[in-house]
C-alpha cells in the first residue's frame, strides 16, 4: 500500500475551503481555480470561508477568530478536511489541524494529492512520491511532538525512537527515489542525444493546465493520451514522430500542465519531464482562448518556462477552444511585424478547426531546402532500405541486375544530411535542389 494512497476515501471526503484575500487583484480567479482543483481531486465542497488580511497569522495563518468560524463550519457540515488556498508552514498546518480537530491540507498538498491520482507512468509516480516525501520530511513531527523533548540517558522514550525511525525511513526512500529519477533523467538524455544525432527537431506543447494540450496532441498523433476537461488530467510526457507539410519529420512532446504558484519542489521533482521543454527546438504555447483570465495565465506559463530555463526557446502561441468563444470565430493566423513569421494561430483542437493552419505555421519554423536524390543501396543493406521508407517521399524505386535497391526520393535538408554518408550506399547523388513544397501530414508512433 502506497504511503499517500487516499483515493478510496477521497471520493467521499467533504471539504471546507478557506481563502484569504491579501489584496490580490486576481482574487476571484484564484477562488475559481481552488474550486476546480478540489473538484479535480474528487472531494465534495461544503462551503467556502473567506477573510481579508494584510499578512498571514504566524500561528494559524488565518487568525484565531476566523479559525473558530472554520471550526463551526467543520462541525456543521461534518467535514473531513479543511483545504486552505495558500501555502502553509508545517507549524501553521499542525496548529490549525490540532485546533480544528480535522485534517488540514494547503494548496501544495492539494496539488500533490491530485498528482498522486493522475500519475500513470513509472516515472510520473516516482516524481510524485519524491515531492510528497520531501514535503512529509518537513512535517514529520505530528503524533510524536509531545515526546520530542524526551532524551538523554534513561529517558529515550519510544516516541522519539519511532520518530527518528520514521525520519530515517523517509530520508532513505527519498535517496532511493532520487537515484531512480536520476537514472530516468540519464535515459531521457540519451534519447534526446539520439534525436539530435538524427537531426530531428522537437516541438514541445506547453500551457496552463486544462488548456487542451492532450486533446491537441491526440488529434495530431492519435497517441491515446488521457484527456479530460479538468485540471491536471495528464502528468506524463509523451513523444510522437510527425511529418510536417514541406518540412520533414519532427518529434512532438506533450508535457504536464503548468499552474500559478507552482511549488518549487514540484519543478525540481519533475525536472526530467520538464527538460523536454528546455531542450525543445520550438515551444507551442497552448492557450484557452475562451478563458476570461487567459492573459494572467499566459504570464504564469511564461514564468514557469523561465524557471525551467526554456525562456530562449522560440515560441508559437496557439489559441485553442475558439469554438467556445462568444461570438465564435473562424481559424486564423496572426503574423509578426514582418508579415511573414507566424505569431499566433487560432484553432479548436476538439473540433479539428485550424489544425492545418497550425501545422503550416509550425512547419515554417523548420522549412529549408528540399533535395531530389538518386540512391543505389547495397543488396545486403536490408535495415537501411527499411529506414528509407520512413524518410521523405519515394518518387521511384526498383532494382538493378545485381539486386541492389534503386531509389529516387524527395528529402528535406535534415533528412539528406542524416543519410548521405551511409557506407551502404553505392551511389548517393543530388539531382535537384528546391525550396520547400507543401505535403501531407503523416503520423508515426515512436
Amino acid at each position: 500500500m502506497e504511503l499517500f494512497d487516499r483515493l478510496e476515501r477521497r471520493e467521499l471526503e467533504r471539504a471546507v475551503l478557506v481563502h484569504v484575500d491579501f489584496h490580490n487583484e486576481a482574487d476571484r480567479e484564484e477562488v475559481d481555480e481552488l474550486y476546480e482543483l478540489v473538484e479535480s481531486a474528487g472531494a465534495e465542497i461544503c462551503t467556502l470561508v473567506t477573510t481579508k488580511r494584510s499578512h498571514p497569522d504566524p500561528k494559524y495563518f488565518i487568525g484565531k477568530g476566523k479559525a473558530e468560524e472554520i471550526k463551526d463550519a467543520v462541525e456543521l457540515f461534518d467535514a473531513d478536511v479543511v483545504i486552505v488556498n495558500h501555502a502553509l508552514t508545517p507549524a501553521q498546518e499542525r496548529n490549525l489541524s490540532d485546533y480544528l480537530e480535522c485534517q488540514v491540507l494547503d494548496r501544495i498538498g492539494l496539488i500533490l494529492d491530485i498528482f498522486a491520482q493522475r500519475a500513470r507512468s513509472h516515472e510520473g509516480k516516482l516524481q510524485v512520491e519524491l515531492a510528497q516525501l520531501k514535503r512529509m520530511a518537513t512535517r514529520l513531527v505530528r503524533g510524536w511532538s509531545h515526546l520530542d523533548r524526551q532524551g538523554g540517558i534513561g529517558a529515550r522514550g519510544p516516541g522519539e525512537t519511532q520518530l527518528e525511525t520514521d525520519r530515517r525511513l523517509v530520508q532513505g526512500r527519498i535517496k532511493q527515489l532520487e537515484a531512480k529519477i536520476e537514472k530516468v533523467r540519464k535515459q531521457r538524455d540519451l534519447g534526446r542525444r539520439s534525436r539530435k544525432r538524427s537531426e530531428l527537431p522537437t516541438v514541445t506543447i506547453v500551457g496552463y493546465t486544462n488548456a487542451g494540450k492532450s486533446t491537441l496532441f491526440n488529434y495530431l498523433t492519435s497517441a491515446g493520451v488521457y484527456a479530460e476537461d479538468r485540471l491536471f488530467a495528464t502528468l506524463d510526457s509523451t513523444l510522437r514522430k510527425v511529418r510536417l507539410p514541406g518540412a520533414g519529420e519532427v518529434i512532438f512532446a506533450d508535457t504536464v500542465g503548468f499552474i500559478r504558484h507552482i511549488p518549487h519542489d514540484l519543478v525540481t521533482a519533475f525536472r526530467s519531464t520538464l527538460e523536454e521543454t528546455r531542450e525543445a527546438s520550438l515551444l507551442i504555447h497552448l492557450i484557452d482562448a475562451a478563458d476570461p483570465h487567459r492573459e494572467e495565465k499566459i504570464a504564469d506559463v511564461v514564468e514557469v518556462i523561465a524557471e525551467v530555463g526554456a525562456q530562449d526557446v522560440p515560441q508559437l502561441m496557439i489559441f485553442n477552444k475558439i469554438d467556445a468563444l462568444e461570438p465564435s470565430m473562424e481559424p486564423k493566423v496572426d503574423y509578426d511585424e514582418d508579415g511573414y513569421t507566424p505569431k499566433r494561430v487560432w484553432i479548436s483542437a476538439k473540433e479539428g478547426q485550424g489544425i492545418e493552419l497550425m501545422m503550416d505555421a509550425v512547419a515554417s519554423f523548420f522549412k529549408g531546402r528540399f533535395y531530389t536524390v538518386e540512391l543505389v543501396l547495397d543488396v545486403t543493406a536490408g535495415k537501411q532500405r527499411a529506414q528509407l521508407y520512413q524518410l521523405g517521399t519515394i518518387l521511384e524505386e526498383g532494382f538493378d541486375e545485381q539486386g541492389n535497391s534503386l531509389f529516387k526520393m524527395s528529402l528535406t535538408e535534415q533528412e539528406w544530411n542524416t543519410i548521405k554518408e551511409w557506407p551502404q550506399f553505392i551511389k548517393a547523388e543530388v539531382l535537384e535542389e528546391q525550396e520547400s513544397s507543401e505535403g501531407n501530414l503523416e503520423l508515426t508512433a515512436l
